[in-house]
């Protein structure tokens, strides 16, 4: 393990002003994209896609990483260029999705564990050699009346901690992404204790697995209120709770956290960014907070684009204004009217 260069990767992916686009839509989740805007899925529509947003003129200054499918990574550009060399020459820094995705949990009810660890050692080698710098493993938990249970937590906590592990052992930074879904009416206290009790089983499994924690990221979900809640926080009160929350459980020695955006709208995901990013400084807080987005950037290229080439130069400069506003909202200097 080549501790410095771990260290050097995590701070680069959340350099100042700087954050993650969340490229790694699975087969199915990118096709009901394209089902949305009436374009059929194929290999060649959505290499298409994609190399427009890698390819935006300036997007470097906003977009320190790019997390990809497995698909992407070994995809060329239209002119043969590889997609991990379109980013790379643009000093943007390859990333790649590891998981297999989720499947009920076996014995529980309503809870699930994400797949992925066989062979992921030998699929970490072969992603490094492609040229990836990063990694992502997601789990899912669900706040109800009856979850997230200890068992629930403590199989979704080990595997992510297994993954970490082995990405570093593989000289590949590590994006740790336990998400509590939106789903529900639950308040932001009940959100509060659930990301409390989630991330201290999370930073328990990632010690005993002897993770360096100097050399990976957290992608977690901000501390909010349920989607359908009767009374949603505002973003100061998501900024206070959110922080208040990490400064219990997260150490200070993990560089950064790249919140997800967990399908919020996206005036509501980047209004929230700003107010944490607002706070930060006022409290002291010692982790850089920035961002892994996936829909909140391409919601408005991807409709923009609609599938014709001739709409290429319009998507590439809505991914552009979206990416240049997230960063706003990272620096704190976010102004909704812009």
């Amino acid at each position: 393990m080549d501790k410095q260069r771990l260290v050097q990767t995590a701070q680069a992916l959340v350099a100042e002003k700087k954050g993650i686009l969340a490229a790694d839509e699975s087969s199915g989740t990118i096709k009901r994209r394209f089902d949305s805007i009436n374009v059929e899925s194929t290999e060649e529509s959505r290499r298409n896609y994609r190399e427009i947003l890698f390819r935006t003129a300036g997007i470097a200054d906003f977009v320190s990483g790019v997390i990809l499918f497995d698909e992407t990574i070994r995809q060329d550009g239209a002119d043969g260029t590889p997609m991990v060399k379109v980013l790379s020459n643009q000093g943007i820094i390859p990333g790649i999705k590891v998981d297999k995705g989720t499947v009920p949990l076996p014995s529980a009810t309503d809870e699930l564990v994400t797949e992925g660890l066989d062979g992921l050692r030998d699929r970490l080698k072969e992603y490094a050699e492609l040229g990836a710098g990063f990694t992502k493993w997601r789990a899912v938990i669900s706040i109800a009346d009856d979850t997230p249970t200890a068992y629930g937590l403590s199989a979704n906590a080990h595997a992510l901690a297994r993954f970490a592990a082995m990405s570093q052992e593989a000289g590949l930074v590590p994006i740790v992404e336990p998400e509590i879904l939106r789903d529900g009416g639950h308040s932001i206290d009940r959100c509060f204790e659930v990301t409390e009790e989630v991330l201290r089983e999370v930073f328990d499994q990632l010690a005993q697995q002897k993770v360096l924690l100097e050399g990976m990221l957290l992608k977690p979900s901000m501390v909010i209120s349920g989607g359908s809640a009767d009374q949603r926080a505002e973003p100061e009160e998501v900024a206070e709770k959110t922080i208040d929350c990490f400064k219990r459980v997260l150490p200070a020695s993990v560089p950064g956290v790249v919140f997800l955006s967990g399908g919020e709208p996206d005036g509501s995901v980047t209004a929230n960014l700003n107010a944490l990013n607002q706070r930060a400084p006022e409290v002291d807080a010692p982790w850089q907070l920035s961002f892994s987005f996936g829909r909140s950037l391409q919601g408005a290229p991807l409709a923009a684009w609609a599938g014709k080439s001739e709409n290429t130069e319009a998507a590439a400069l809505a991914f552009y204004t979206r990416a240049r506003l997230t960063s706003a909202a990272r620096q704190g200097t976010y102004v909704p009217e812009d």
